[in-house]
């Protein structure tokens, strides 16, 4: 078997946008539980080169919106995470349940940030946060969403390779989502 014939739930998510990279912990976490089956927060981030208080919180944000469970253990301070057992007929998550569980983690994770950005150190207490509408083609809105990832990828591979990331370096959150604007439609009775 090689890597390329594992199916991971990377794999099983992906879509149209491919969604998962604005969420490299969470998805890094499902591909880790996949490979190893069962992880503590503190194995994960060690695996992965975060922080143990970051892996939890996704670890926990999984759990609860149904992608893992805790793994059965004896007890002490450590708690082991497993991906979610499901009966045999059922379905991988869908597209629309992982983008759900995307969009939540994404605001979750925002009004943190706002509640919480005056306990950052100073040269981090600020965002890049902007939104615009711009009259666009399906070629064109595929365009820029390939724009905005080509920009990204020279930073990628700092999730997978901590030693390639400047020593200032810290998670940020790549938030873009690109969709027509649908006019409002009135209701009748």
């Amino acid at each position: 078997m090689t890597e390329g014939d594992v199916d991971t739930p990377r794999d099983r998510a992906r879509g149209p946008g491919d969604r998962l990279r604005e969420h490299e912990v969470r998805t890094a976490l499902l591909d880790l539980l996949a490979e190893v089956g069962t992880v503590t927060a503190t194995e994960a981030a060690s695996r992965l080169g975060h922080s143990s208080g970051l892996c939890s919180f996704h670890l926990r944000q999984l759990a609860r919106h149904g992608y893992v469970e805790e793994a059965p253990h004896g007890g002490g301070r450590a708690r082991p995470w497993r991906l979610r057992r499901h009966d045999a007929a059922a379905e991988a998550p869908s597209e629309e349940a992982f983008g759900e569980l995307a969009r939540g983690l994404e605001d979750e994770s925002w009004q943190r940030w706002l509640a919480q950005r005056d306990r950052a150190p100073a040269q981090w207490r600020h965002d890049e946060a902007f939104s615009a509408v711009a009259y666009l083609t399906p070629e064109e809105m595929a365009r820029v969403a390939d724009t905005v990832r080509r920009a990204l990828a020279p930073y990628q591979d700092r999730e997978q390779r901590p030693l390639a990331r400047p020593d200032d370096a810290r998670p940020v959150a790549l938030i873009t989502r690109l969709f027509p604007l649908l006019p409002h439609v009135t209701e009748r009775h």
